[in-house]
């Protein structure tokens, strides 16, 4: 983290479960951090243990407008985009956006500053994988026109362009394909399956599984993702790269541990699957492995014990 001491970083989406995560550890590192997000999906109550902090700066503002920030910048991360299902559902046109125009501008930005760039990619740009685990050579099984495909399509174009600006301005970037992560300051109404589990868990209600159960995710702890994300950006490495914990479970075994986790246990109840939905899930880990020496370290089990609270005291403020 010495990489980050006394530099100034910015956070795009950084009201957001990941990029608030992210903020902490590099106001702890030492950076200067301004945050620049809309809060169409973040939480300004994710950052506002940090108003105060030296150095840390709040900017309400859309990205995907003319983006400047003033004087030195040395890191850009780029988080901004709604990265569930629901949300990319409800806001199709800002997703593409985001993804588009958005990364457009924090290139420029970039560019402009002499900054290293970091955009937070995903690995829905794998799609409904015929290939499993996936490595970072996998192009991936996308279907660009169904309702999934916003997000996917722009997260893809997002790398696209990304390698772009590396290859014809020498922009020194990193790409990182995030796999299903979990954690505190994730939203209730988020959507996807660790969020959905708890609330229902805890209101003694019948966990939601859709399908059959058998489609498998495999799942990271936030403090892992972010070690491997930092990680990445103070190497020398570009990417993609691969982050995510490789152990894979379906999703009725991720039922069952969040009932074990929130120590009540009201069964489940079949939905049916959405449209696209990956059957298979699993991060191929070699790159990080062998370039970071990364690897995540929290299991699940663990990882849904130091999550549970945050649910709980939510449902407590609700």
């Amino acid at each position: 983290m010495d990489e980050f001491d006394g530099s100034h970083a910015v956070v795009l989406g950084g009201g957001g479960f990941l990029g608030s995560h992210a903020c902490d550890r590099l106001v702890d590192a030492g950076a200067r951090v301004t945050v620049v997000d809309n809060f169409i999906t973040g939480d300004p109550d994710n950052l506002a243990h940090l108003l105060g902090r030296e150095g840390f700066r709040l900017i309400h503002y859309d990205v995907t407008d003319y983006l400047h920030v003033p004087g030195r910048v040395d890191h850009i991360l780029h988080f901004a985009s709604p990265a569930s299902p629901i949300d990319y559902l409800r806001w199709p046109i800002q997703t593409l956006k985001v993804g588009s125009l958005g990364t457009h501008k924090a290139l420029g930005l970039a560019r402009a500053k002499g900054a290293r760039f970091l955009l937070a990619s995903t690995s829905e740009v794998y799609g409904d994988p015929t290939v499993n685990p996936q490595p970072e050579t996998y192009w991936g099984n996308v279907n660009p026109v169904g309702p999934r495909g916003v997000y996917d399509e722009a997260k893809r174009f997002a790398e696209a362009i990304t390698l772009a600006y590396h290859r014809e301005h020498a922009l020194d970037v990193r790409i990182a394909r995030i796999f299903n992560t979990f954690g505190p300051r994730m939203r209730t109404a988020d959507g996807r399956a660790v969020p959905e589990f708890f609330l229902a868990a805890l209101r003694g209600e019948p966990l939601p599984v859709h399908g059959d159960g058998s489609q498998t995710r495999s799942l990271c702890y936030v403090d892992d993702l972010i070690d491997g994300l930092l990680g990445l950006h103070a190497s020398g490495e570009t990417g993609p790269m691969n982050l995510g914990n490789p152990h894979e479970v379906t999703m009725t075994e991720l039922a069952e541990a969040v009932q074990d986790a929130a120590g009540v246990h009201p069964g489940i109840v079949h939905r049916p699957r959405p449209v696209d939905d990956p059957t298979v899930r699993r991060p191929d880990t070699t790159y990080a492995e062998t370039a970071l020496g990364w690897t995540a370290r929290v299991g699940l089990t663990e990882g849904l014990a130091r999550t549970v609270g945050w649910f709980r005291a939510t449902l407590d403020r609700d």
